[in-house]
């Protein structure tokens, strides 16, 4: 996140199979990026990261995480539209007064 300093300190790996390793390698375009997100997103998906806690831990803005949350389906805490403009309505009223 941009003005975002904190260090990165944790390390994580795990153990595959060399013939399961290989075969990933070769269809994905990164796998340490792909398992990393793939974990980062179940734990917040547990309820273990918050939202901002996990756009922090893969540098990502907002909305960015809000994008990867929907292509890994996890869609039920997002703002469906009507909440939205629910929120927008009330802002409005506190600006106007």
């Amino acid at each position: 996140m941009p003005g975002n300093h904190e260090d990165f300190a944790v390390s994580i790996s795990f153990d595959l199979p060399a013939s399961v390793e290989d075969q990933l390698r070769r269809e994905l375009a990164d796998l340490d990026v792909v398992a990393k997100e793939a974990a980062l997103v179940e734990l917040y998906r547990q309820g273990r990261l918050t939202h901002y806690q996990l756009g922090l831990s893969l540098g990502l803005e907002r909305h960015e995480t809000d994008g990867l949350l929907k292509r890994h389906k996890v869609v039920e805490d997002l703002p469906r539209a009507e909440e939205l403009a629910e929120q927008i309505l009330s802002l409005r009223r506190l600006i106007d007064g």
